[in-house]
């Protein structure tokens, strides 16, 4: 029973990316514009599912796949016209499979008539095209041969495969194999509870004429008497002789039976036509079995030329050992692994990662000069550790593509409802984020392209007035930037109304009357609790529980978010995310009897300034001179609050850091301490969140040390009232305040 729940998960893990296949396939089906390779990728990704469904017994779920499965097959052949109303049709019933899913899952029993809408929806779109496909049950006791067809559909399950077999014979002896073609003989007896798994020959043997020119024998010799039939059960065979382009190899053969491979016995065979003048005769063999799908295969005696073996890179592939067992089994490269797994690795190389902190930190203490070997076996442990590391976070990294590939379906929706048109335009999906964050950025996303379609962009009317393309645009990126990942969301909208958003700030009592702020005060009012400025309230927005969500869902990763506007233009909101949330590269800094660390990825370097270097801007802060631009100098224990700490520049250090948006800081320090490798734990879920800080790890020596949040620092050096007076040591020049903001 633990080895059939084992299966049965590893069906749904499969299916819910099934389910993701099709669905980023629909959304790209567009009329006029139909991509056989897509709406093949959606044929077989139903056709898994339903598979799969039908070997562990979920009858309901079969049956409903199955009428999905004819409309695409219709769809894929041509008979069924690509229309907006069917492509709607087919993404709710992706939706309605995944329910289907969600119940087998569960063990519960779909609710009555759950797909009941959906299936005649489905089959409207089949009146008027091809007839939906069912399973051949038995074969017809009177079949009318006609022998005009070659490759017709109407006789895919080659129920007048006698004829046609005779005509194969005939024209095999007249014809010999053209030159580059290739003929394939694929012996195909399936076992007869293969229709109770969801299969049906019928698409198998039609996927087979897709690959050349093919023709179908269907055997009844095993067809039992009218009386003795049983219409569930499968009593027919076909023996496929397909002439094919040197392209078609063994491969793609097998990936026709795929799903089917241990449900029947499959033998094939191939014959290459002989060189035009050879040098010497080729060896005359009898037909090689190039594959078989199991031990008890049989053998369908097909009288043919002689053959010889396959091409050689077909002849040279490894087989099984023992038995008649010549079918290939698929070579995985990829093995699941539960998450709880990996997050206990995780856990265990963040205490090697401690551990190997607090080891160097002790061989500090040894004297200089003795232990040499111990010293250089630590320093390979050190790296070996790094290695580790980073192995293991590469293991967790998804790319943002598993979150973006959702963004279609939610913009169609939008725009569908505000009827307005939108486009969806995405880059750097390639871009890799621990799995932790990508699976926390589904709802801000969500709450933020809703807000950019309903608030942001114009009608369409509206649009073309004031010199617009019809079609609005949201831009949905992202990018690796100073050690954390940026997602930008812009669309070329009106920009956000500031006087109706100070309006109804007032009006719901968010804002003081009177209250004069600034436009970056003003746009970030959007992410109060309760705030909407729309004036009903839709399925969309209206509630006020939209922004103030990304907002709190951003903070807890880690991350914060920046918006700007331009009235008429459009808006841009930025997330800022830490890229993992497990280890990382800082640097360890004291201030006073304190100890901090900074990300390596945010250091450009450390000084000393000199005292004419540093300058003063009235009423705003001190600055320094370096590499020929004004850094705005903050002072750490200032903003803590820390006593003992070297108050003058020209004494303490200086540690140049930039922040993802490119601005450079200057922060006041005692010391350097040196590099580590420090594990993050959360703060926020330990304790609260604190402005400035990012999180907060254990050193060596065991102490708690604060992991700093660079933007965070400028935003508290920006917002501080006074500061503390500098020392008469280090007079500071002063200068007229310059539009230094960006520093």
């Amino acid at each position: 029973m633990e080895d059939l729940s084992r299966f049965k998960q590893t069906y749904f893990d499969e299916s819910a990316e099934l389910l993701e296949v099709a669905e980023s396939g629909l959304l790209r089906l567009t009329p006029g514009e139909v991509d056989s390779d897509e709406v093949n990728a959606i044929f077989r990704a139903v056709h898994s599912i339903k598979g799969g469904g039908g070997a562990f017994g979920f009858t309901e779920l079969v049956a409903f796949a199955h009428e999905f499965e004819t409309v695409m097959d219709g769809v894929r052949n041509n008979t069924v016209p690509v229309t907006t109303e069917l492509v709607d049709t087919l993404i709710r019933a992706n939706d309605l499979l995944g329910q289907m899913l969600a119940y087998a899952r569960e063990g519960d029993p779909a609710p009555a008539g759950t797909t009941d809408g959906t299936v005649a929806a489905l089959r409207r779109h089949l009146s008027g095209g091809a007839p939906q496909v069912q399973a051949p049950a038995a074969a017809p006791s009177a079949p009318a041969p006609t022998p005009v067809y070659a490759d017709d559909e109407d006789d895919e399950a080659g129920l007048f495969g006698d004829a046609m077999a005779a005509i194969a014979a005939a024209r095999a002896e007249e014809d010999p194999v053209p030159s580059g073609k290739l003929r394939w003989t694929i012996v195909f007896r399936p076992r007869s509870d293969l229709l109770m798994s969801g299969n049906e020959p019928a698409f198998m043997l039609r996927a087979l004429r897709r690959l050349g020119d093919a023709t179908v024998e269907c055997h009844t010799d095993a067809l039992p008497n009218l009386q003795d039939l049983e219409a569930e059960l499968l009593h027919l065979s076909w023996t496929v002789t397909l002439i094919a382009d040197a392209d078609v190899d063994l491969d793609k053969i097998n990936d026709v039976f795929e799903f089917v491979a241990d449900d029947c016995d499959i033998r094939i065979t191939a014959e290459v036509p002989p060189p035009a003048a050879p040098e010497a005769p080729p060896p005359v063999t009898d037909p090689v079995p190039v594959a078989a799908a199991a031990p008890s295969a049989v053998a369908v005696a097909i009288p043919e030329a002689p053959k010889v073996e396959p091409p050689k890179a077909e002849a040279a592939r490894p087989r099984p050992n023992g038995g008649g067992a010549e079918h290939a089994g698929l070579t995985s490269h990829t093995i699941r692994v539960d998450l709880d797994k990996i997050d206990r690795l995780v856990n265990m190389v963040g205490e090697m990662v401690i551990t190997q902190a607090m080891i160097a930190e002790h061989v500090r203490e040894l004297p200089p000069g003795e232990f040499q070997e111990l010293l250089e076996g630590l320093e390979q442990l050190a790296q070996h550790t790094r290695e580790l590391r980073e192995s293991v976070m590469s293991i967790r990294a998804q790319p943002v593509s598993s979150v973006f590939s959702r963004m279609p379906r939610l913009v169609r929706e939008c725009a569908a409802t505000t009827g307005k048109e939108v486009q969806l335009v995405t880059s750097g999906e390639t871009t890799e984020v621990d799995k932790t964050v990508v699976e926390n950025l589904v709802d801000p996303l969500t709450h933020m392209i809703r807000n950019s379609i309903d608030h942001g962009l114009e009608g369409p009317e509206e649009r073309e007035r004031v010199g617009k393309p019809r079609a609005g645009t949201v831009h949905l990126s992202a990018q690796h930037r100073s050690g954390r990942i940026v997602i930008e969301i812009t669309d070329d909208g009106r920009g956000i109304n500031r006087p109706k958003v100070l309006s109804k700030a007032i009006e719901k009592g968010l804002v003081q009357p009177g209250a004069t702020l600034s436009d970056e005060e003003i746009d970030n009012l959007i992410f109060l609790p309760g705030f909407s400025t729309a004036d009903q309230v839709s399925n969309l927005s209206g509630r006020g529980v939209g922004m103030d969500v990304v907002r709190r869902n951003i903070t807890s990763l880690g991350g914060r978010i920046g918006v700007y506007s331009t009235p008429g233009e459009g808006s841009r909101f930025v997330l800022s995310l830490p890229l993992t949330l497990a280890v990382l590269d800082g640097m360890v800094i004291s201030v006073g009897e304190e100890r901090f660390v900074l990300p390596l990825t945010n250091i450009v370097e450390s000084l000393r300034p000199k005292a004419a270097d540093l300058h003063g801007l009235v009423g705003k802060c001190d600055v320094m001179m370096a590499r020929g631009e004004y850094v705005r100098l903050v002072y750490l224990h200032q903003l803590f609050g820390i006593p003992g700490a070297v108050a003058d520049p020209t004494r303490a250090l200086v540690v140049l850091v930039e922040t993802e948006d490119g601005s450079r800081l200057g922060l006041v320090v005692d010391e350097v301490l040196g590099q580590q490798q420090v594990v993050i734990k959360s703060l926020e879920a330990n304790f609260r969140r604190l402005d400035g800080v990012a999180a907060a790890t254990i050193l060596g020596d065991g102490r708690v040390a604060l992991i700093l949040d660079v933007a965070g620092l400028r935003e508290m050096s920006r917002h501080m009232d006074s500061r503390a007076p500098r020392p008469p040591s280090s007079p500071v020049a002063a200068l007229p305040a310059p539009a230094l903001e960006p520093v």
